[in-house]
């Protein structure tokens, strides 16, 4: 169960928010019900969170994969259930998934562009600071624009992660 219960998309507080969540992602899941407790931070996530995933030039399986590999190594549940099914639909293959977190060990089922930013996605996750090396591969992979698109993405699903798991927000939870 979360630690803080979930916000009623129906209170007269909330309504705004709710129906802006609703109309960028259709539906109100765990993570959007927690977020109303604060309708203007919901509001603001949904703004950043459709930059990262829908208008950005960072291909979908690179973006998916990073965004799986930050949830394989936060251990957050609900975001890996969330996102593979979409990195399959983006083109990772259920080798690749099942290789996270222990991807450099799997040669040959990530290309140069995805063992960079794979690379780069541990560093940001476990250490924070990249090393050169590292982001010397993903700028010889990538363009700038790219670069920082990818970026931002593990530095966002490092968020959300975090904020899952401090949360405990979980996707069997009743919402009523």
């Amino acid at each position: 169960m979360a630690r803080i219960p979930y916000a009623d998309p129906e209170a007269p507080e909330n309504r705004e928010a709710a129906a802006y969540i609703v109309a960028s992602r259709k539906k109100l899941g765990h993570l959007h019900r927690m977020l109303l407790n604060s309708p203007p931070v919901a509001k603001g996530w949904i703004d950043l969170y459709d930059a990262i995933r829908w208008k950005t030039e960072l291909s979908g399986k690179l973006r998916e994969l990073a965004m799986c590999q930050v949830a394989a190594i936060n251990g957050a549940k609900y975001e890996w259930a969330a996102h593979a099914p979409i990195a399959l639909k983006e083109g990772a293959t259920q080798a690749q998934l099942d290789a996270l977190p222990d991807w450099s060990t799997q040669g040959g089922l990530f290309d140069a562009a995805e063992t960079a930013a794979l690379a780069l996605c541990d560093a940001m996750t476990r250490h924070v600071h990249v090393p050169e090396v590292i982001f010397a591969q993903v700028k010889a992979a990538l363009p700038p624009r790219e670069v920082v698109e990818l970026v931002v993405t593990v530095a966002g699903y490092n968020c959300v992660s975090r904020v899952l798991e401090a949360l405990e927000i979980n996707g069997e939870d009743p919402l009523s």
